[in-house]
């Protein structure tokens, strides 16, 4: 099976350590290809550094909601040039966080439509990051409609009505680790077979959302550890691992255009 982390940090300092050894532990469970991506000018600068270095490795940039308060026009213009790397496959991780507000609401949503602005602009595909918008997501995201949008909704948490919302507009779903854990993970669970197979994705969001029962053993996530979301997904879907397997990685290798063949 050919496995896709479509979401990780790798660039965070605690993989420096042991890094390459991540990476063999994730070739071992079959993952062959991972997204890092960026949360502001120097995460975004680090995963185009990493994905120079390693073939399996792909990058996005951006600014997230929580590092709006420190975004400006400057940061912007440098990481659209940085954009321009072959390596780089798309914009993200970009939205709105209204739960611990570590950026003002203004400054977020600013941030959000300008960064929506250029992605469109560069015809790159999009990373969301949605918590506790009361809405205001959704609201922005038709307001600035475009032909051309592709995204995925990371680490998706929404209500099911939310959830009709993404796949009307054609974004596909990232399935995290929470979908393994017993309360946290019920409604996600539930939600699960209302997803297209044609629309998932599968992410760690490495070092964060380890899975059970890894979790259990390790306080940081890796993406080795994407199989078990994938398990777990294709548990509750009572579908058959290598074809889903398959599936889910056309789908993320579609949204970013990036050649599904492997050597």
């Amino acid at each position: 099976m050919n496995l896709f982390d479509s979401h990780c940090h790798l660039d965070d300092a605690v993989f420096q350590p042991d890094f390459e050894k991540v990476l063999q532990r994730a070739a071992k469970e079959g993952v062959k290809r991972m997204m890092i991506a960026g949360i502001d000018g120097h995460t975004s600068t680090r995963a185009v550094e990493l994905a120079e270095s390693f073939p399996e490795i792909y990058a996005s940039v951006g600014v997230h909601p929580h590092d709006a308060r420190s975004c400006n026009e400057k940061t912007l213009t440098e990481l659209s040039a940085l954009a321009l790397h072959p390596k780089v496959m798309a914009w993200g991780e970009i939205g709105l966080d209204f739960n611990r507000m570590y950026s003002p609401q203004k400054d977020q949503e600013r941030w959000f439509v300008r960064q929506l602005e250029i992605a469109d602009r560069l015809d790159l595909p999009l990373i969301f990051h949605e918590r506790d918008s009361q809405g205001r997501f959704l609201e922005i995201l038709e307001a600035t409609p475009a032909k051309r949008r592709r995204a995925v909704v990371h680490c998706f948490s929404g209500s099911a009505s939310e959830l009709d919302r993404y796949l009307e507009m054609g974004f596909y779903i990232g399935i995290t680790g929470i979908v393994t854990i017993a309360k946290r993970g019920r409604a996600l669970r539930e939600m699960l077979p209302h997803i297209p197979e044609d629309r998932l994705l599968v992410e760690t969001d490495a070092p964060y959302l380890t899975p059970t029962p890894q979790r259990n053993k390790h306080r940081r996530n890796e993406p080795a550890f994407v199989r078990q979301v994938l398990t777990k997904v294709a548990e509750v879907l009572g579908r058959d691992l290598p074809p889903l397997a398959q599936q889910v990685w056309t789908n993320t290798c579609k949204l970013f255009r990036i050649d599904p063949a492997t050597d």
